[in-house]
């Protein structure tokens, strides 16, 4: 009975990350669905353009000037939903002068997903981009992405957002898993529908868009997952470029990836229903790709314990020697982050990765007794609009 219980948690460990990855490759290969139409016909029409922002005093013109200056032959409407800036955000906006931008205030901080609800049904043109403000875009970037839209069975698309490298040895590590990452996208874009997009450059058709609830953690999943949910394809272009000048620093990261994961339980309790084969065609993928990385943190402690109860046989002590050395070598890479090894800043990467999936749990727990505690007023203060 050990035997089996610790061949199913390595096989569920090694299918989460070698066998999902490899299985869509294949498909992405050999069952590959062009989203390409048999003539463009997405770029030159209008397009809006939304970024959710919270005191950007320092960055807004410039990431303001990026995008007006993104190549685009048809009218652009930008909206910057100012949410509960208390700085200098609005002036800094409405000083560059521009008649393509308009300012939505909200006097509280509400949240992006509030931000989006407020904005998206504002817009002027049919496909929306979503962006964020420290980022820039690519010249062509705007282009790239809406391109895909002359295919009516897209409904959203992603793009690439490349990421400064960083110099710290985990952070290293962590770099290596944001670059498999984009390659899972890429396949499992060609094969079906991306799960999840990229917040800081993604783009959507309007009207599929359905408001969220404003204390949503994973908008960037929810939003496409909607989408693919009700029939349409989430495609990913990796032309279409942003580029994030902030690096993949351990401690910056952590606090990101423990709000991406404990987004994946607020999914599972809210959406059930995408984990039903007959009800969401991208059941599997979404189980694959996010939920059983939730359970790799106790599959682990599971392996460990049960090597530990059968250390009996050569084999199992093998398979604990090599968990010990992985756990060395990664606190290794977490307490010397001027370790640039690959020896050290895989497993230190991993381990990191790891203890968020674990803590993330703990967090979402922690976020619902928050939202049960917390006494909202009737209704956020009414937007301001100014040119």
């Amino acid at each position: 009975m050990i035997l089996i219980s610790l061949i199913l948690c390595l096989a569920l460990i090694a299918y989460s990350f070698a066998g999902y990855p490899i299985l869509m490759a294949a498909l992405a290969r050999f069952r590959h669905r062009s989203w390409q139409a048999q003539h463009e016909g997405a770029s030159g029409g209008g397009l809006s353009v939304v970024l959710c922002v919270h005191n950007a005093e320092s960055m807004i013109r410039d990431r303001l000037e990026n995008l007006l200056a993104c190549i685009w032959d048809g009218p652009l409407d930008i909206i910057v939903v100012c949410d509960g800036c208390t700085d200098g955000t609005a002036a800094q906006i409405k000083s560059l002068a521009a008649p393509q931008v308009r300012v939505l205030q909200i006097e509280r901080l509400g949240g992006k997903p509030a931000g989006l609800n407020m904005a998206i049904p504002q817009c002027l043109h049919p496909i929306v981009v979503l962006a964020d403000a420290r980022q820039k875009f690519a010249a062509d970037a705007l282009q790239k992405l809406v391109a895909p839209f002359a295919n009516p069975a897209v409904g959203a698309v992603s793009g690439l957002l490349e990421i400064a490298s960083s110099e710290d040895g985990g952070g290293s590590g962590m770099d290596l898993y944001w670059h498999l990452e984009t390659r899972l996208r890429s396949w499992e874009g060609r094969y079906d529908s991306v799960i999840g997009c990229t917040g800081a450059i993604c783009a959507l058709r309007r009207d599929l868009y359905t408001a969220l609830p404003e204390d949503t953690l994973l908008d960037d999943v929810v939003i496409p997952m909607r989408i693919a949910h009700n029939g349409q394809r989430v495609i990913y272009e990796p032309a279409a470029r942003a580029f994030d000048p902030q690096k993949l620093e351990p401690e910056k990261e952590k606090k990101r990836k423990l709000r991406t994961l404990a987004g994946n339980f607020q999914m599972i309790e809210r959406y059930p229903v995408w984990m039903l084969p007959w009800r969401n065609r991208l059941w599997w993928q979404l189980i694959s790709h996010k939920y059983l990385r939730l359970l790799v943190p106790w599959l682990l402690m599971a392996v460990l314990a049960l090597t530990l109860a059968a250390a009996d046989h050569w084999l199992i002590q093998l398979l604990l020697l090599l968990q010990c050395s992985c756990y060395i070598l990664g606190l290794l890479g977490c307490l010397a982050p001027g370790c640039r090894s690959r020896f050290v800043t895989v497993p230190a990467g991993f381990l990191m990765l790891q203890a968020s999936c674990f803590m993330a749990f703990f967090a979402y727990l922690g976020h619902r007794r928050h939202l049960q505690q917390l006494w909202l007023p009737a209704a956020n203060s009414s937007p301001s609009e100014a040119s």
